[in-house]
């Protein structure tokens, strides 16, 4: 309970701090707090940004203490600055669908970032007619386009060289998915001219939705029957240093879509009635949200790993079983993956090499296991350790898992006494420090013809303990 309440107090902290930077810099070029300046916010919605990408770098001092509201009072601009992230070379403002407002969250951090002395330029912005984004762009440079003759129209693209030789600070890129132009430059997508402009050492700002990632693509038009043209692969999005969620409900945007400002008139009625329905909007917006959730988790697990390796964050459940070759462990295996769906967690299989010598009549047995984990989307992981008791819970901390599912012991009394107990109690007393629950299955043997109900009954039994810090009462000794 302590380690899992310290995450919000770092959170306010690290919102205390933001505050008081954001003031002095307004002050600085606006004027006093709460005069009217340019760090304008679009009506009816404003970007939702991730809390713990921005909280990531704050921890303990040298001495190991861990700071306190009452310690922040203290801190000065340039104090915050050595915890707060600066802002990251590479930035995606994610959406789950056209008008939420993403290139309008994105000039408005380039406005921020030119009012404090940053040298930002507009790469390219498509406006689609809408009047707040074509305002937004005013005050701002922007590198002139390439006119490109294509099929006797005449389209603009953004100019890659122009882009590189003008040599900004910060490059404004909308649309990360679009395909460019034939014949507009060497590049076919302009996500690989973002490549580019990073790999020149410029900080790149741009925008995607969420339909256009290649490994929701399909579903999306499989969900709404539109084709998914322009694609972007996954590892570029997953590239950006950070990636910031612009949100808005489906009943906020068709009335965007109703009053004009995503599309034109003329094209209202069969958006809202297509595309725009509000059953599309919601899986769509829950795509968006479980995406950035899977990438903040990811992003959670690595600073715990870094920075809090003793601890065990209940931020969401993750559910680890424990397995063996031994008769009934896949009935274990399937029982872990109905408690990981019922928690909403992930599953991760365990199997520790050593604990078995891996013997070659053990090998069949571990293969269907391994295709049992990969059939219930579980993630398997082989490890060695001569001691699997302290294999399991060592890996049990560094995954940050809440909840280990273990068979019960195979071991008679004697042997446990004599062999220094059995692993299952060990694997108890090593992850109750931890504050790890442990779940004990009694291994469901295939009863023999003619059994009676009650008795398969009883052979598939559960024990569950929980095992907090300090408790050393627990059955299976």
């Amino acid at each position: 309970m302590e380690m899992a309440s310290r995450m919000p107090s770092v959170m306010v902290m690290t919102h205390q701090i933001l505050d008081r930077i954001e003031r002095v810099c307004h002050d600085a070029t606006t004027g006093p707090a709460g005069c009217c300046g340019s760090l304008r916010t679009p009506c009816g919605f404003a970007p939702t940004l991730s809390g713990f990408l921005l909280a990531r770098r704050l921890g303990s001092d040298q001495n190991g203490s861990v700071s306190t509201p009452e310690a922040d009072r203290e801190v000065t601009v340039g104090d915050a600055a050595d915890v707060v992230e600066a802002a990251g070379h590479f930035r995606i403002y994610l959406g789950a669908a056209a008008g939420v407002g993403k290139t309008y969250a994105m000039l408005n951090e380039g406005h921020r970032r030119h009012q404090r002395g940053t040298d930002v330029v507009v790469g390219f912005v498509e406006c689609h007619g809408r009047r707040l984004t074509e305002e937004m762009i005013d005050d701002l440079e922007v590198v002139p386009r390439k006119v490109v003759e294509y099929r006797g129209s005449r389209l603009e693209e953004m100019d890659l060289d122009a882009v590189l030789s003008r040599r900004p600070k910060v490059a404004l890129v909308d649309e990360l998915a679009h395909t460019n132009v034939p014949g507009s430059g060497r590049n076919d997508k302009r996500w690989q001219d973002v490549l580019e402009i990073l790999a020149a050492g410029i900080d790149v700002i741009t925008t995607v939705n969420i339909q256009h990632l290649e490994s929701i693509a399909d579903e999306v038009e499989h969900m709404t029957g539109a084709r998914v043209r322009e694609r972007v692969p996954d590892w570029v999005v997953r590239k950006a240093d950070q990636i910031e969620l612009v949100d808005s409900s489906p009943e906020q945007l068709r009335r965007r879509m109703l009053h004009g400002n995503i599309y034109p008139k003329q094209k209202v009625s069969q958006a809202l009635t297509n595309f725009f329905r509000t059953d599309n909007l919601i899986a769509l917006r829950e795509l968006a949200l479980r995406f950035l959730a899977d990438e903040t988790d990811e992003e959670l697990l690595e600073h715990l790993r870094r920075h809090e390796p003793k601890g065990v964050w209940e931020t969401c459940e993750r559910v680890m079983a424990a397995v063996t070759p031994a008769p009934g462990t896949d009935a274990l295996l399937r029982r872990a993956a109905r408690m990981a769906s019922r928690l909403k967690g992930e599953l991760d299989v365990v199997h520790v090499a050593d604990a078995d010598a891996t013997r070659p009549a053990d090998r069949p047995a571990m293969e269907k296991l391994r295709e049992l984990a990969a059939d219930i989307d579980a993630r398997w992981y082989e490890i060695e350790g001569d001691d699997p008791a302290r294999a399991i819970a060592r890996f049990a901390q560094e995954h940050q898992i809440t909840q280990i599912v273990i068979g019960s012991s195979q071991r008679s009394r004697w042997q446990q006494l004599t062999g220094g107990g059995s692993n299952v109690t060990r694997v108890i007393r090593e992850a109750g420090p931890l504050g790890i629950d442990v779940h004990v299955i009694a291994l469901r043997k295939t009863p023999p013809a003619g059994a009676s109900p009650a008795r398969a009954a009883e052979e598939s039994r559960l024990v569950e303990v929980s095992t907090p810090e300090g408790s050393d009462s627990t059955p299976g000794r």
